[in-house]
């Protein structure tokens, strides 16, 4: 894991931006600290923004389509998948991100990417922004919605 080579984050100013966090419930240590993680980027902006639960990685593609459709300017997907004994990491996590690219370049709006594909817990509270981990995926994905989001306001003009 290495985190070399990472974009500076903070400082952004995301007033008026409308941001729907979208998480998942499995591993709830992890996905707590991944939604702590965006939740701080999003205050520290000032961007106005809220929670939305659902069942699994596999649902945040159809849920952020939903917000999109309901006016949001971004959208922070968070979610944990654990390579199993079974090919189901596979589908589940190439479903996963293959849905919100679809709905990413569909809608022309930003979703920051905050699903972690992981062997083992243990690489999860690494990323997850928890006391111990050396890393913080939910703040990294939150931050890069905002900044692409601003981008893509400008590019409109």
């Amino acid at each position: 894991m290495s985190g070399a080579g990472a974009p500076q984050a903070g400082n952004i100013d995301g007033r008026g931006l409308n941001v729907v966090i979208i998480a998942g419930t499995w591993h709830e240590t992890i996905s707590n600290g991944l939604i702590a993680g965006a939740e701080r980027v999003l205050d520290a902006a000032q961007a106005t923004h809220r929670l939305v639960r659902v069942p699994g990685s596999f649902e945040l593609a159809v849920a952020a389509q939903a917000a999109f459709a309901g006016g949001a300017d971004a959208v922070v997907a968070l979610g944990v998948i654990i390579r199993g004994g079974t090919p189901h990491f596979e589908y589940v996590s190439a479903a996963t991100t293959d849905g919100l690219t679809r709905v990413a370049l569909d809608s022309g709006k930003p979703v920051g990417f905050g699903v972690l594909t992981l062997d083992d817990e243990q690489q999860g509270l690494d990323r997850a922004g928890i006391e111990g981990s050396k890393e913080d995926k939910g703040a990294e994905a939150a931050d890069a919605a905002l900044r692409t989001a601003l981008v893509i306001k400008d590019l409109r003009g």
